[in-house]
């Protein structure tokens, strides 16, 4: 199998590619620097040359803050850049996956979110990848669209890595407890999006760790795990506003998975605790002692 990987020195594009080449499969993973994917005749002209069997799209405009500002910038990259790849996807007859995001849903449910629950969008981020799936759904008939939510991993900055640094830092810090979603190990989901697509059972999914939690909570989490004592204060977001608004509640369901007879993504807390063992042999930097 042929598989090429956009996005490729992300957070998931790195874990993508370290897992995907376990596999005897010829794998092409590109980052901006050689796919800029808003260029409509260079994404046909690499992806026809490459002519892959899968294509998984993890290629993003993700400053979610940012994006308030950047309209433009995020849609035309999670826009017209997913519309691009979809398109050369195909014409190809190529497999298309599709990353998106929590964000699409406005944060307003007490349950988590079903796969049939209509987007509502409250950022122009979330407005962004929201018009990467119609145009995913628009082009592409052999389609999966995972939505996943709160990714953190080995490669990139991320919410683990930055708790561990400020606790080197800071005796106390303070925390939102009053937004709750799933932390995603993109270890899981990268191996979760490596049977999909070897699979023909298109659609969309709700891809993230099992179980839920607050970021406080899972600050936490972290500390406890990283055998640290850091105090963790509860703030509400009021008290930390931010230019794009956070959902309130983000759960997915991830039924899907489990109707198609994949395999749900472990528990978030035996993940985190995995990932800080990861952390503890090969950036030392983050623990005290």
């Amino acid at each position: 199998m042929r598989v090429l990987v956009t996005g490729a020195k992300g957070q998931l594009g790195q874990d993508l590619i370290v897992h995907i080449e376990k596999y005897p499969w010829a794998i092409y993973g590109l980052g901006k620097a050689e796919l800029d994917i808003t260029n409509v005749e260079q994404v046909s002209k690499v992806i026809t040359g490459f002519n892959p069997d899968v294509i998984i799209h993890t290629a993003a405009y993700t400053k979610v803050d940012q994006a308030e500002k950047d309209r433009d910038d995020a849609f035309r990259v999670n826009g017209e850049g997913t519309k691009n790849i979809a398109k050369a996807a195909a014409s190809i007859g190529a497999k298309f996956c599709y990353i998106s995001t929590d964000y699409v849903f406005d944060g307003e449910n007490k349950i988590p979110y079903s796969t049939e629950d209509k987007p509502n969008p409250q950022t122009v981020y979330g407005e962004s990848k929201l018009a990467g799936e119609k145009y995913t759904k628009q082009y592409c008939e052999k389609y999966f669209i995972v939505r996943t939510s709160w990714v953190f991993g080995l490669y990139g900055n991320n919410f683990v890595k930055t708790m561990l640094r400020l606790a080197k830092e800071k005796d106390e810090i303070g925390v939102v407890h009053d937004q709750t979603g799933s932390p995603t190990y993109t270890a899981d989901l990268a191996k979760f999006l490596i049977e999909l697509v070897q699979s023909e059972k298109y659609g969309t999914y709700h891809a993230s760790n099992s179980g839920q939690c607050t970021w406080y909570e899972f600050a936490k989490e972290i500390f406890k795990q990283a055998g640290l004592d850091t105090k963790v204060i509860a703030l509400t977001t009021d008290q930390f506003p931010r230019p794009a608004n956070r959902p309130k509640y983000s759960v997915m369901a991830n039924s899907t998975i489990e109707n198609n007879g994949f395999q749900i993504l472990p528990h978030w807390k035996e993940s985190t605790q995995l990932f800080i063992e990861v952390l503890k042999e090969k950036e030392k930097v983050f623990y005290k002692g």
